[in-house]
């Protein structure tokens, strides 16, 4: 059975554009991206001068984003084995294998709203992105390299 989306697929899709042009259009966008799970707002068209609500806007576009993509790859990579946490935007369960019930699973991929975006649309490499201490991956089925860029 599929995932239920919960975003649209078309109001998700624009999201993501509208994301990877804002990143194109704050210079060099992810090669100076602050870490950590803020790292798309500050970064997206100089946020730290932009007004509460253009910073409430990039959020929302950010979150619809991270959300959709999660989605899709519910949808490339049925399972329950691993999840993944985009915190503080949403979290999916994919991979085939072991189904996970209760409590923590015993697969894990945690990471950034910036780093998981950037994986998404094929800006960065999923083995960059460990080397470098971009995401966590604990467990076994965590390389999630033949799924992504998912768009």
């Amino acid at each position: 059975m599929a995932a239920r989306r919960r975003i649209d697929p078309d109001a998700g899709a624009q999201a993501l554009r509208q994301w990877a042009q804002e990143q194109d259009t704050s210079g060099d966008g992810a090669a100076n991206a602050p870490e950590g799970p803020a790292g798309a707002e500050r970064v997206a068209g100089g946020a730290a001068t932009a007004s509460p609500a253009d910073r409430a806007a990039r959020r929302r576009v950010t979150a619809t984003a991270v959300r959709y993509t999660l989605e899709e790859l519910a949808a490339v990579a049925p399972g329950r084995s691993v999840e993944v946490r985009v915190p503080p935007y949403g979290a999916t369960q994919a991979v085939a294998g072991s189904t996970h019930r209760r409590g923590t699973p015993p697969s894990v991929v945690e990471t950034d709203a910036q780093t998981w975006l950037e994986l998404a649309i094929g800006v960065l490499e999923w083995n960059a992105a460990l080397d470098e201490g971009k995401l966590s991956a604990s467990g076994l089925r965590t390389d999630l390299s033949d799924f992504l860029p998912l768009l």
